[in-house]
């Protein structure tokens, strides 16, 4: 009888150790990253130092024509993106602007290890590196997924000109909680990424590109993100995409164009 009591419950304690210890791995999965991007031939790798002493790579793709004040664009993609093709993909949708986008801490070529406070930490130092470099009138962060976390975190932290936050959720935890409603998520989650939390910290305008169809991130976890917002500049739900398919849906390039042309609508803040 003891055995029919006691094994259920180590097993439970069990998956709630897995869940502690493996979280990283699960949240930032670095032998998932897809393969590197053709880059244009005037692209060139930067790379800038974290506090701890490892080296961040990256890519800056410089305007392939020049209109007007210059615009910096700092990508920020999903949890098994690769930087360049992060960058591959803003260059082709804003030819007009500075691309810059960095691998994420653990992620090779990047060094040390991944975490949601590393990738919020060295957000910070990436734009302080590209706004000292390029000088830019204006500067706009776009996150596609956990990178719309990151880039939400960033706006908290440095004045922005924008957001454009692609499949983007309010609380990591509360999506993980979503998913796994029978565990204690919230409790055991080491991961903290807010986004909701760090919109109200600045009146930033923000752009969201959200799947109709999206099964990862919750409707819900977007809703509650919309009504954090500020300034909620453009709102476009394509209603037949999903999470991963938003990219090649044939409305996604229009609307992501669409939705920088709000933003830059809007008063200069980025001083």
């Amino acid at each position: 009888m003891w055995t029919f009591i006691l094994l259920p419950l180590f097993l439970y304690l069990a998956l709630l150790a897995a869940l502690y210890f493996g979280q990283a791995a699960l949240l930032f999965p670095v032998g998932q990253v897809g393969p590197e991007a053709a880059l244009p031939g005037s692209a060139e790798p930067v790379e800038i130092e974290t506090a701890s002493g490892e080296l961040l790579r990256g890519v800056h793709i410089p305007p392939a024509r020049q209109r007007g004040e210059r615009l910096l664009i700092l990508g920020f993609g999903g949890n098994a993106a690769n930087a360049t093709a992060t960058a591959a993909m803003l260059h082709d949708l804003y030819p007009a602007a500075d691309i810059v986008a960095f691998h994420y801490r653990g992620y090779p070529p990047s060094e040390g290890r991944p975490g949601a406070g590393a990738l919020i930490e060295d957000s910070v130092r990436i734009h302080d590196f590209a706004r000292d470099r390029l000088d830019p009138a204006r500067i706009v962060a776009v996150g596609f997924s956990v990178g719309s976390g990151v880039a939400a975190a960033l706006s908290a932290a440095r004045p922005l000109d924008g957001l454009v936050l692609v499949t983007p959720f309010d609380s990591l935890a509360r999506v993980a909680g979503d998913h796994c409603r029978w565990l204690p998520v919230r409790l055991l989650f080491r991961h903290r990424m807010e986004p909701a939390d760090d919109l109200r910290r600045r009146p930033t305008p923000v752009a969201i590109l959200a799947g109709g169809r999206d099964r990862l991130i919750p409707g819900r976890r977007t809703q509650a993100l919309r009504l954090a917002a500020p300034i909620l500049a453009y709102d476009r739900t394509i209603v037949d995409a999903g999470h991963n398919d938003i990219y090649s849906h044939p409305e996604f390039a229009d609307a992501m164009r669409e939705a920088l042309a709000r933003l830059r609508a809007q008063p200069r803040r980025s001083q």
